[in-house]
């Protein structure tokens, strides 16, 4: 059976965490919430309420789920025209679908803001499924997008790889059973990528095409993933 690779979208593929956080610490201070700087960044990429009951632990469900509204309101409004791509990502899928390869995109995010997204990185034509946050009613490290997107391929969690930028994206994946690989372009430091799960971790997603026949780029291995 031919692999399946898994692909987170913000922060993975689409250059966007630095205009995220500032979203959500501007949402935060308009909500009276103060929140440093470095706390939002050590939890970049985590599902949004969940972030919300570990930074503001006073904070009531009706609360988080105002704060969380307003905070995709803000983004979708201000933030979200402003974003790109990472270069190299229609490279390396290319190259996957060369090898057979089977591609999935698992993320947090709503329809309309991967719309968005979609139409930066242009690989529509080599995309077999989608899981976004419409479908599950919790982000990662919660595992359902991973296995939602696992579901859409046909594909085995054995034959699966998912590559994200957070310990998040690791987390979600190793619940689900599969191989976790991580990217630096979300922020996040390489020990805590490896310490979540991740068996490779490169500098971007376009680094990963040495192992799909790409020129060869700097990609830092790992000890794997123990159980």
């Amino acid at each position: 059976m031919s692999a399946a690779y898994i692909f987170d979208v913000e922060g993975t593929l689409i250059d966007c965490v630095a205009e995220i956080l500032q979203c959500w610490s501007e949402t935060l201070a308009g909500f009276g919430v103060p929140v440093r700087s470095m706390d939002l960044q050590r939890l970049s990429g985590m599902d949004g309420d969940e972030m919300l009951a570990i930074l503001a632990p006073e904070l009531d469900e009706h609360a988080r789920k105002d704060i969380v509204t307003a905070q995709g309101e803000r983004y979708r409004a201000v933030y979200l025209p402003r974003v790109q791509a990472f270069p190299g990502v229609r490279a390396v899928f290319t190259a996957i679908k060369s090898q057979g390869g089977r591609i999935a995109l698992a993320t947090d995010c709503q329809a309309d803001e991967l719309k968005r997204y979609r139409s930066l990185i242009n690989v529509d034509d080599l995309i077999d499924a989608i899981a976004c946050g419409d479908d599950v009613s919790r982000g990662k490290p919660d595992p359902a997008l991973v296995e939602r997107a696992l579901d859409h391929l046909g594909a085995p969690a054995a034959f699966a790889t998912m590559i994200g930028d957070t310990p998040f994206d690791a987390q979600a994946a190793r619940s689900a059973g599969v191989n976790a690989w991580g990217t630096l372009t979300g922020g996040h430091a390489r020990s805590s990528l490896i310490d979540a799960g991740c068996s490779v971790v490169a500098p971007s997603v376009a680094d990963f095409g040495q192992h799909f026949g790409l020129e060869k780029r700097p990609v830092s291995k790992v000890r794997a993933y123990q159980h």
